[in-house]
């Protein structure tokens, strides 16, 4: 997710910090059992792959003219970078597929301010590569939608997103339709560019053209104005897409963060803070280049979790009030977000640029690679499941899933310790598809 490029909820470093709020103690919100303070200064909640892999991100995050193996990248850049085939196998995706469940016949919407002029082509060249098959990206442009400038820092930021979502959502469930929403105002931190955003989801689910709608940007709850005088109104009149998506059984899905998450906080990244939303926080995966894991997966560090101090713990985190106590607790589920370790893509937008590269992805990779699994899961149960977490957490603490609890790993000084059970630094943990898919098709 990021700033000037991926996700686009944007912190810039020089913003006036936020009055601190007060509040009254809330019983169990925390694992010690004490009420994190109100921010009195967010942090960033998303973050650029140049923040992420460091200042130099052309050297850090270089183009090749062809995928290389995962040892040979290692050798390379110092990190690993993975492929769809090796996502297919560490998440158990083949026999899905073997039973023809590839998202056919479902639909996921992406969201994306001002996207891509080549996602099509790229996408072609993505699906050659790794020997999927095509689809077509049917685009709607919302708003005034600018010519693209790839020397435009920002559009050329927000195609490098469009190209992660698009093509890691494909790489889970290549039979599913993709939605490209371009919106012609750039989503950045606070209410900016989200209005277009709500109204292009209000539209679509209520016209019925989307099953899944996967957000991979992220704004804090904190730089909403009124939020340091206990005023949340900016923030709940921009939810009525996401009530149209309720009303209609659409699953919403978003990024949790790359912010790290901050244990004595109360601010969540929005709008995976929002109780109509699943919250899909970042993992780091071990694997060797055939795809098999070295070593259970651990919480990314920089993955965001967090407590909103907008929403109160909804009814279907009840099972792990001792963990969120009174607030909505973030991340509900995780998957791969490290930069050590992120999906290879291929994109052309950008002429200078043109080529595969595998940098820091964050967790706006984790939340399109979670909507494909739900994708997965809608054919197989031949209808929508609606919103998600109603059904994830029903099954906390059952025993084979498809939920695998990540007991490893944290995400960050200020953030969460992953253990066993639930926790803010992965939420439930992670996905076995196969067990998953077939759990939540069952108990719809």
């Amino acid at each position: 997710m990021t700033t000037s490029l991926r996700g686009r909820a944007l912190l810039t470093s020089g913003a006036a910090a936020l009055g601190a709020l007060t509040l009254a103690l809330l019983p169990g919100s925390g694992a010690s059992g004490t009420t994190p303070a109100a921010s009195a200064a967010s942090t960033r909640t998303v973050r650029s792959p140049q923040e992420i892999l460091g200042e130099q991100p052309q050297a850090l995050n270089p183009v090749f003219s062809s995928p290389v193996s995962t040892s040979e990248c290692r050798k390379q850049i110092n990190r690993g970078c993975y492929s769809p085939v090796q996502y297919d196998k560490a998440y158990d995706l083949s026999p899905l597929y073997a039973e023809g469940i590839t998202g056919r016949g479902r639909t996921i919407v992406i969201t994306d301010s001002f996207g891509s002029p080549t996602i099509q082509h790229d996408l072609e060249v993505f699906d050659k590569q790794w020997g999927l098959p095509d689809t077509q990206v049917d685009v709607v442009k919302w708003g005034d939608v600018p010519a693209f400038d790839y020397t435009d820092p920002d559009q050329n930021g927000w195609a490098d997103e469009t190209t992660l979502d698009v093509e890691a959502a494909h790489a889970v469930a290549p039979g599913a339709r993709i939605v490209l929403v371009e919106t012609g105002v750039s989503e950045t931190e606070g209410p900016v560019g989200i209005p277009e955003m709500q109204s292009a989801v209000n539209h679509l689910v209520n016209e019925g053209k989307g099953d899944v709608v996967s957000m991979s940007w992220a704004t804090s709850e904190a730089r909403f104005p009124g939020f340091d005088l206990g005023d949340y109104t900016s923030l709940t009149t921009l939810r009525y897409g996401f009530s149209a998506a309720a009303r209609h059984g659409v699953t919403l899905t978003a990024s949790s963060g790359d912010g790290g998450g901050h244990a004595g906080r109360v601010d969540a990244a929005w709008p995976a803070g929002d109780p109509l939303v699943t919250a899909i926080g970042g993992t780091e995966l071990y694997l060797d280049d055939a795809g098999n894991r070295l070593k259970p997966d651990a919480a990314w560090s920089g993955s965001g979790g967090d407590y909103s101090k907008v929403f109160s713990r909804p009814a279907y985190q009840d099972p792990v009030r001792s963990v969120v106590g009174e607030h909505r607790g973030t991340p509900d589920i995780s998957m791969a977000a490290s930069p050590d370790g992120a999906l290879w893509l291929y994109s052309s937008y950008d002429p200078t640029r043109t080529g595969w590269t595998a940098g820091g992805n964050g967790t706006s990779e984790s939340s399109p690679l979670f909507a494909g699994v739900v994708a997965l899961a809608d054919q197989l149960a031949g209808h929508r499941l609606g919103q998600v977490d109603r059904l994830l957490y029903r099954l906390y603490g059952r025993p084979d899933t498809g939920l695998v609890d990540v007991t490893t790993g944290n995400t960050g000084a200020n953030g969460f310790a992953a253990g066993p059970g639930y926790d803010q630094a992965t939420g439930l943990g992670t996905v076995d598809a196969t067990k998953l898919v077939h759990t939540l098709a069952e108990r719809r």
